[in-house]
């Protein structure tokens, strides 16, 4: 069997079919690589590309994608909701069948190498991949943005792993890293006030005493005259999609504020959404076999 992982590379252009269409052909040409999906937001100003493959040529795959986008994304113009250190923002790889979280780590440690002395990219490893403590966590490595990161880059405690201390001059920086499965879960608001978000984000993030394995912030999407609560689930397993929806509606509801809708950014596992029906249905005895598509496989 196939050493199979997932790859998710988020790239700062959401706005630009075209770009976007360059860079996910590069994904699409590499024999052995499926591309899942790709997500797009005007707002953010990002996409994000899903794909899986054996692990070689998923490599290959999320390479020509960084190097097609350090060609076509100017980092000095992009503009955008969602934090982000460079053209490809960060690139994980997630063990799917056959491969263990370390061959993935060293995945992610030939990528980085590469991205570095091919492209000139400065590289940051993180999550099971990080060489130090800081930098297990994506948001603790973007610290600053891509605006702050150009000066801080050549302070020894946010020098990279891999490639100079400088930034790329379009392309900013590159964060690679290998992980567990994350769902990209967004809540939208039905108020225009940003500092709601914000509060609510606070009230459910682990590092403000919220939520294990739950990571939000509150945006502003101006296309839609919107607030949204932004978040990534690193672990659905330990802290439910339904438990911090509950939470951020009861939140709301203290602003005088109602949710409007939700959106998974990307895939997103079965599990996690049986695990929703099971709670919000009451379903008793019910078990994923009973999933009609799971017994066409």
């Amino acid at each position: 069997m196939s050493k199979l992982v997932e790859c998710v590379p988020n790239f700062s252009e959401g706005r630009r079919p075209e770009v976007i269409a360059a860079i996910t052909e590069e994904v699409k040409k590499i024999a052995g690589v499926t591309l899942l999906n790709v997500n797009s937001d005007a707002s953010h100003n990002r996409t994000v590309v899903t794909f899986i493959g054996e692990a070689q040529a998923a490599k290959l795959a999320a390479f020509n994608a960084c190097a097609k986008a350090a060609e076509l994304i100017d980092m000095e113009q992009h503009q955008g909701e969602h934090p982000r250190v460079g053209a490809t923002d960060v690139i994980p790889f997630i063990p799917v069948s056959d491969i263990t979280m370390e061959e993935c780590v060293q995945l992610a440690n030939e990528l980085g190498q590469e991205i570095a002395e091919k492209l000139n990219i400065p590289v940051y490893l993180y999550e099971a991949a990080a060489k130090t403590p800081a930098r297990l966590k994506l948001p603790d490595v973007r610290k600053g943005q891509y605006e702050g990161l150009k000066t801080a880059i050549a302070s020894p405690e946010r020098q990279p792993d891999y490639g100079p201390a400088r930034m790329h001059p379009t392309a900013g920086a590159t964060v690679v890293g290998a992980r567990q499965f994350l769902i990209a879960y967004n809540i939208n608001l039905n108020t225009s006030d940003v500092t709601i978000a914000k509060k609510i984000a606070n009230s459910i993030r682990e590092v403000k005493g919220g939520y294990k394995y739950c990571r939000a912030m509150g945006v502003m999407i101006e296309d839609r005259n919107m607030a949204q609560v932004t978040i990534n689930m690193v672990d659905y397993t330990g802290t439910p999609l339904h438990r911090v929806f509950e939470t951020v509606k009861s939140e709301a509801a203290r602003y005088g504020v109602t949710i409007i809708g939700s959106e998974i950014v990307g895939m997103v596992p079965l599990q996690a959404l049986v695990d929703t029906a099971e709670f919000y249905l009451r379903l008793e005895g019910f078990e994923r076999k009973q999933v009609l598509e799971e017994n066409l496989r």
